[in-house]
């Protein structure tokens, strides 16, 4: 079932205290970009489904990627992106917009866009593989 636009800035901006929801919705488009392009096939249109309209579409036409980004790499990415950002912050950015996008995707599509991903993207989604 697709989460509504409002519900998924809220939970975002909550997790992520952010001050206003515009910074949630800053951060939801880019992480949501970043993890686009590395996320490929039914995977991918599986998750934009969960996704509010406007984010699926985001996450369906991603900023390219040349090769898989690690977890730290990523970062580094979103922090590019996010005027004013630096790695700490993005960091805090990326946690908060992929922990709600596990809480929307649920159990089997979080492993099955975990097995598409680089080592080390459980922990950006607060869900650490047990190992």
């Amino acid at each position: 079932m697709r989460m509504k636009w409002d519900a998924f800035l809220a939970a975002v901006q909550e997790r992520g205290e952010y001050a206003t929801t515009e910074e949630a919705e800053r951060s939801s488009r880019v992480v949501l970009a970043l993890l686009g392009a590395h996320l490929v096939g039914d995977v991918r249109n599986e998750l934009a489904a969960h996704l509010p309209e406007t984010l699926a579409l985001v996450l369906l036409n991603p900023l390219q990627s040349h090769e898989p980004l690690s977890p730290e790499r990523f970062i580094r990415a979103t922090a590019a992106w996010i005027e004013g950002a630096t790695e700490k912050t993005a960091t805090w950015d990326v946690s908060a917009v992929l922990s709600v996008v596990a809480d929307v995707a649920g159990d089997d599509l979080m492993n099955q866009i975990l097995l598409q991903l680089p080592a080390g993207y459980d922990l950006l989604f607060g869900r650490p593989q047990g190992g």
